[in-house]
């Protein structure tokens, strides 16, 4: 090797070395957001589709491994859909709690029936795999697995039903408003029938694998603007279903954009904004159970961030995240159902297992994160302030690393 052909190596060697250095995690990429979806339970059989705030694909591959708990409780409900047109306009003139319908002469007042009780913490294990494929596109691949739980301590510290309803007895929302001590704390009761007559029943302990998502993200050029800092990407996205209730396959769409501002000393403060859409079930493998009429999942998620830098470059980022979904079942039949439950011994959401199934579901997200030179750590809580109980409370951690190239 001459001696121009080595200076020309090192000095290219030491690039790549600066580069190896900066191509951290502790570089900030956007928004800073773990996986924030709920452990819904007929979400958890489903992809769903988590809104992307990065502002440019990573310059190296990444590995991100999450754990979540969420506490999930609708008392035992029954439902009536008839099917004749005239008295479905009846009902729909009559509030839904007074509404009076003969559901035991199938022959004279034919209805579809349904029936759902769930009661479990739910832990979700995700790990998700991100590569960058070129400097405007990237691919994604995640697996996710459901465990049913009873949720007692300490593995549920925060989720638990006993944690839940001291927080109710001393702190807000009164003594045991929903029933969970009627029925019993810390149990697993897990089980729905749909209106074709299919059982999805899980118990304590279960375990299941409930499928993988790819995703690709393309961050082009035309939707973006470097000097005022505003960043677009756009998703597609194909989940496949595995759990033995829904073995199926979904797809997607997502648009997602953020606007950074940089302050004092290099901190930041971002704001995204993202929707999306969904088609579930495009494909279904055999009969599967009928988790919503509604064949769409549509969703708005919305982003505050701010981040303050370590003198060693590290950082603390602070994020509230809202997110809105569509219902799972079709609106116009919430005109018309008739509900069945045990409203006299509980004060409140007797009928939510079915009735929020026809609502759009919200909740409110604050996010933590540490990024270091070599890895990221962030912790959520959820809330579901409407308290459809979808789940009710959900914490989550998920830690990211990159992977070296050799």
């Amino acid at each position: 090797m001459t001696k121009k052909a080595l200076i020309l190596f090192v000095f290219i060697c030491s690039i790549y070395s600066e580069a190896q250095k900066k191509d951290s995690t502790a570089i900030k990429n956007g928004i800073d957001k773990p996986s924030l979806l709920s452990t819904h339970h007929f979400g958890i059989f489903s992809s769903r589709i988590n809104q992307n705030f990065k502002i440019a694909p990573p310059k190296q591959s990444t590995v991100e491994i999450s754990l979540i708990s969420g506490n999930n409780f609708h008392p035992f409900v029954e439902s009536y859909f008839p099917k004749n047109p005239e008295i479905r306009e009846i009902l729909s003139n009559t509030i839904w709690h007074d509404r009076h319908f003969n559901f035991i002469d199938q022959e004279t007042t034919p209805a579809d029936y349904v029936n759902i009780v769930i009661d479990a913490v739910i832990k979700e294990f995700r790990a998700n795999i991100n590569i960058p494929i070129s400097k405007q596109h990237e691919l994604g691949i995640t697996f996710r697995s459901y465990l049913i739980t009873k949720g007692k301590y300490p593995f549920s510290l925060f989720t638990g039903d006993e944690s839940i309803e001291w927080f109710h007895s001393n702190i807000a929302g009164g003594e045991d408003p929903f029933g969970r001590r009627y029925y019993g704390l810390n149990q697993v009761n897990f089980e729905y029938t749909d209106r074709n007559g299919k059982t999805l029943k899980l118990n304590n302990g279960n375990f299941f694998i409930g499928g993988i998502e790819i995703n690709h993200f393309y961050y082009p050029s035309f939707l973006a603007s470097k000097k005022r800092h505003i960043h677009t990407n756009i998703g597609s996205h194909i989940g496949i279903n595995t759990s033995q209730f829904n073995p199926s396959i979904d797809a997607g769409i997502s648009l997602n954009t953020v606007k950074k501002y940089i302050l004092k000393n290099n901190n930041e403060f971002n704001l995204g904004a993202g929707v999306s859409l969904l088609r579930k079930n495009v494909i279904d493998f055999k009969n599967v159970v009928d988790l919503g009429n509604n064949p769409y999942l549509g969703s708005f998620e919305g982003n505050i961030e701010f981040t303050k830098y370590t003198k060693r470059k590290n950082y603390h980022s602070f994020g509230i995240d809202y997110k809105i979904q569509t219902r799972y079942s079709k609106k116009e039949e919430a005109d018309y159902f008739k509900l069945l439950g045990k409203w006299q011994e509980i004060k409140a959401g007797w009928h939510n297992g079915v009735a929020t199934l026809y609502k759009n579901l919200t909740d409110w997200n604050i996010i933590y994160t540490y990024g270091h030179k070599k890895y990221k750590v962030s912790l959520y809580l959820k809330e579901d302030l409407e308290v459809h109980n979808a789940p009710d409370f959900q914490t989550g951690i998920s830690l990211k690393v990159p992977i070296n190239k050799k």
